[in-house]
């Protein structure tokens, strides 16, 4: 039997503990499923998305473990076992991902991003108003640097005028 090897470390790399279920029998409910991979390790939560039209799960459910090694062995012994009946397909659940390409639904609301947008809104005002600012600053030390010049100058030839 061929063992799952678990990526350690490195950038961008995913602790793959959530394992994915599929070929589920109608019957199989969570208490079920969690009873059925409990021998492979401590389990966080067993999750088994229902289908709002007839009530029932949707043949596939979703196993979180503890520690990425308890998801590995799981997968090395569940993936094409049989349970009621049927054979189960077990692998590393895939990250939820935006649906429909260019029509744009997701799993998101609309709104899930708003905060960053506000975020990201208020740190350009702040920056458009610092820059306004620096700009007000430099105009008004030119202004003052030309008439001290100026005032300098007068006083030079004053001076000079004086002697």
């Amino acid at each position: 039997m061929a063992t799952t090897l678990v990526a350690v470390g490195g950038k961008g790399t995913n602790p793959k503990t959530t394992l994915y279920v599929g070929g589920l029998e109608e019957s199989v409910n969570e208490a079920t499923l969690h009873a059925a991979f409990l021998p492979f390790g401590e389990i966080k939560e067993v999750n088994m998305p229902i289908d709002h039209a007839t009530g029932t799960h949707r043949g596939f459910g979703f196993v979180e473990y503890e520690e990425k090694d308890d998801a590995a062995a799981a997968i090395d012994n569940m993936n094409n076992a049989e349970l009621f009946g049927r054979v189960l397909k077990v692998n590393y659940a895939q990250p939820m991902k935006i649906k429909g390409g260019d029509k744009g639904w997701s799993h998101l609301p609309v709104w899930a991003d708003t905060d960053k947008y506000i975020e990201e809104l208020e740190a350009e005002k702040e920056m458009d108003e610092y820059e306004k600012e620096q700009r007000k600053a430099a105009k008004v030390a030119e202004e003052t640097g030309v008439a001290v010049a100026a005032a300098t100058a007068e006083a030079d030839e004053g001076g000079a005028k004086a002697s």
